[in-house]
Order: C-alpha cells, then sequence, then structure tokens
C-alpha cells in the first residue's frame, strides 16, 4: 500500500508496482485545452493503467477533467477499480478492462506508462511480461491508436528508458506526431538520464526541453502536491 496525500494506492493484485516513472509522468503530463472557448471539460485516457495511479494524479491535478482508465489485465482493473473508488475522485476517473485497439473515442489528453522492454527476455509470470514487455502494446501500436484517438490539440505524454527514447520518437513521427515537450531525468547531477518524458502532438509547435535530477529541490516540486 502508498499513501499519497489524497488517495491511497493498493498494489498486492498488480504485476507493476508504484514506481518513479509513473509518478513522474504523472506529475508532469499536460493536458491543453483548444483555444476556442468554451469548451467542454477535458477528457483523459490512461492507457495501461495498472494500479490507477496516473489516472488519480490527472484527476488530482486536472479538477474539471474526466479520467479514462483501461488495462488488459482483470486483476489490474480490479485493484484500479477499487483505489479509484475510495478516492476523492471517485466519479471522474471510470476504469475498464479493454485493449486500446478495441477503444473508441475522443481525448484532449492520453497518458502512458508503456511496456519497456523490446527485445530482452520475458519473464516466466505471464502478467509481469505484460506489463513490462512490449508484446501485448508495442510502441507502433501505441502510436497508431493515439493518433486515432487524440483530439487536433491534443497531447500524448510517455515515460521510457533512455536507451528506448529513439526508437518511441521514430514510431511516433511515422504516426504523424511532433515530439514537443521532453524532460531528462537524471538520478544524480553526474550521471546521464536514465528516463525521458516525452511528449507528442499532432500539430508542430515550439520545441521545450528540461533536464530534472531526482532529490533536487525542483523534483521535489513537481511531485509536492502528491507526496506526504
Amino acid at each position: 500500500m502508498f499513501r499519497f496525500r489524497q488517495f491511497t494506492i493498493h498494489q498486492d493484485q498488480c504485476a507493476m508496482k508504484v514506481g518513479t516513472d509513473g509518478t513522474l509522468l504523472g506529475a508532469w503530463a499536460d493536458v491543453p485545452l483548444p483555444v476556442a472557448t468554451p469548451s467542454a471539460p477535458p477528457l483523459i485516457l490512461d492507457v495501461g493503467t495498472g494500479t490507477g495511479l496516473i489516472a488519480l494524479m490527472m484527476a488530482q491535478r486536472f479538477p474539471e477533467a474526466t479520467v479514462e482508465a483501461i488495462d488488459v489485465d482483470p486483476s489490474a482493473v480490479q485493484q484500479a477499480s477499487q483505489n479509484a473508488a475510495c478516492s476523492p475522485f471517485a466519479s471522474r476517473v471510470h476504469v475498464q478492462l479493454c485493449d486500446v485497439a478495441c477503444l473508441q473515442g475522443s481525448f484532449d489528453a492520453i497518458v502512458c506508462n508503456p511496456p519497456y522492454y523490446t527485445h530482452a527476455l520475458t519473464s516466466p509470470d505471464a502478467r509481469r511480461t505484460m506489463a513490462r514487455h512490449a508484446v501485448t502494446l508495442t510502441y507502433a501500436q501505441l502510436m497508431r491508436h493515439a493518433w486515432r484517438m487524440l483530439r487536433p490539440w491534443g497531447q500524448l505524454s510517455v515515460v521510457v528508458p533512455s536507451q528506448q527514447k529513439g526508437l518511441m520518437e521514430s514510431e511516433a513521427a511515422l504516426a504523424g506526431f511532433f515530439l514537443c515537450r521532453q524532460c531528462a531525468v537524471r538520478t544524480t547531477e553526474r550521471k546521464p538520464p536514465r528516463r525521458f518524458l516525452l511528449a507528442f502532438a499532432k500539430q508542430s509547435a515550439p520545441f521545450c526541453a528540461a533536464t530534472l535530477t531526482l532529490g533536487t529541490p525542483e523534483a521535489e516540486t513537481l511531485t509536492r502536491q502528491f507526496y506526504l
């Protein structure tokens, strides 16, 4: 069990537990809105929700938004549903058992902490393989379906290991996306980035790049509203 300021994450039924990657993505991802106003409340999609962590973080950050959270693991869906139901955002976070390929809808933002192993040996645990290895959701599939469901002004935000950044960017470009934001995440000032937070848009826009070192005041500021 992991307690945050406004909600609690139970994770005993999930193959992937609460980690730094998901927390950073939930605190960093943006929900752009159209220039024309008024607009309908934002609609956010969390692909591969797992425990529901990122979905709940987005619901906390964007109080007018509705969050649709999907996963292909029945145990994860059950746990994420329970976590959402016990949160202050129960009316705005909807969890369902669904493959992104079967989902219909239009979204202002899509967030995903995708399976990141692409050529590594799979785990004997089928559920852990599903969560960690890009076998049920490849980067190309993620990009194709994100393009299909994102509204013209929308953004897709992901977190990937540094060694997978090039592949993710290539698949995004093939789908028609432009990289609009990135944040390189380092464990210490002297080490190269271990992770990248990336945001893709359907339309070309000024590129914004930043670097974040874990344990610094900047990192603490990013996640302050969530950690106890």
